[in-house]
């Protein structure tokens, strides 16, 4: 069992080191990786808004402002503050189901120029989208924007299903 074993895991390993020479995976893996940590950095903008605007949803976030009621005032709502968190929930709401369907599509075998066209495009949507939200920019700025990362996702999802079509 102990040979067996070893033998399996490095065939996994094997198949792993394959994946990573793939052209395709690395482009998916750094696209990916540059949006998430574009939707991280909204949770440091919203953070910065809450303290800038002094506008809390927990009552243990006032503390640094006083106790008491004198604290209470701080527990309110602020549109800068909730703007910010409606990009960050867009963001959620976009690219997480990039990286499902932007992973499978990149193990579909799609031409490595084809497949950075849709990384490329739908990172650079989320990254508009972003500054058109936080600015504001004029409609329908904004509205393109996510317009065009939908798209491409939609479009990476019709790939796969066309490639592997099990249905």
């Amino acid at each position: 069992m102990g040979l067996q074993g070893s033998s399996m895991r490095s065939g996994e390993m094997a198949k792993l080191a394959q994946l990573l020479d793939n052209d395709v995976f690395r482009a998916y893996a750094t696209y990916a990786t540059i949006v998430l940590l574009k939707m991280m950095l909204m949770s440091v903008i919203t953070a910065y808004f809450r303290i800038t605007r002094k506008a809390f949803v927990n009552p243990e976030d006032t503390a640094s402002f006083g106790k008491g009621e004198s604290a209470k005032k701080f527990l309110r709502t602020d549109p800068d503050v909730e703007r910010v968190r409606r990009g960050h929930l867009n963001d959620l709401e976009n690219i997480v189901p990039f990286l499902g369907i932007g992973l499978l599509y990149a193990l579909s075998g799609p031409e490595l120029s084809t497949a950075l066209l849709h990384f490329r495009i739908f990172t650079g949507a989320r990254v508009l989208h972003t500054f058109a939200y936080l600015i504001p920019l004029p409609q329908p700025g904004r509205g393109l924007s996510w317009a065009v990362g939908y798209a491409v996702t939609i479009s990476m999802a019709y790939k796969v299903l066309k490639t592997g079509l099990f249905l």
